[in-house]
């Protein structure tokens, strides 16, 4: 499997729809390219374009200017070989989980040889004894490990997670992490993947790539040296944490306030 990603000197404009209104620049001029295999998370502060720039990658939607490339081809809109797991679930309330999990391969008709790939994903993912279960039983970390096994069945080569865990609790979204690094390692495609989680980029990313406020670019790009599987109470893990948040502008000191009696 390859998977080789280069966006280059991508901008990204949204013009107004009102009189009133003033043309807004999500980013501009943003260039990185990321290896086969690798796996990479976006962080920034929200309004700079992570989720935007992740449909430019998927071909949702369009450039104002650059190019994104996938090994070697422009992507010019979506296809098989690039999927998406969005921040919700979006699973069909009227369809089981497994047919929720076909769906794609049925849309593009080729379910049929491609039949045994359902139920192989609903194992990797933990949910043999709740694939014919409706959405609306199970958990929301169960969903969610649906939506991954439907973006994954197709066999993409590269995978792009949007906050798909931002709405699990604590417990939970830790659960999840592991499940990914997990569908990852086995799987050998390139990830990215949105987060406003520092501790979540820095356990999941072989890169944490930070963001500047609107209009957005590539401030830095951290390369996370720690071995997997990865403790989050570790010196060095807790140090590339600190890194990160003063980067971006959220590791200061808290004074304490001084009262007079």
């Amino acid at each position: 499997m390859v998977g080789n990603l280069s966006i280059r000197h991508v901008t990204r404009v949204f013009e107004k729809t009102r009189p009133e209104e003033d043309t807004v620049t999500a980013f501009r001029d943003l260039s990185i390219d990321i290896e086969p295999g690798k796996f990479v998370s976006f962080i920034g502060p929200s309004g700079c374009g992570k989720s935007t720039l992740l449909r430019i990658v998927s071909g949702l939607d369009e450039p104002t200017e650059g190019e994104v490339f996938l090994d070697g081809e422009a992507v010019k809109e979506p296809g098989s070989e690039i999927g998406f797991a969005f921040q919700q679930a979006n699973l069909f309330p009227w369809m089981t989980i497994r047919d929720n999990v076909a769906f794609g391969l049925k849309a593009r008709h080729i379910y049929k040889e491609k039949k045994k790939d359902v139920d192989e994903f609903i194992r990797l993912v933990g949910l043999e004894d709740f694939r014919h279960a409706y959405p609306h039983q199970v958990s929301g970390g169960m969903a969610q490990r649906a939506s991954l096994a439907r973006a994954l069945v197709g066999h993409p080569k590269v995978l792009l997670l949007d906050e798909p865990l931002g709405a699990l609790d604590a417990f939970t979204r830790m659960n999840m992490q592991d499940e990914i690094m997990r569908i990852w390692r086995e799987s050998g495609m390139t990830m990215l993947m949105v987060t406003h989680d520092v501790d979540e980029a820095v356990y999941l990313s072989d890169q944490v790539v930070i963001m500047t406020p609107r209009p957005a670019k590539i401030q830095e790009t951290v390369v996370i040296n720690l071995p997997r599987p990865r403790a989050r109470n570790q010196d060095v893990f807790i140090s590339y944490r600190k890194r990160i948040l003063d980067a971006l502008n959220y590791g200061g000191v808290i004074h304490q306030p001084e009262y007079n009696l």
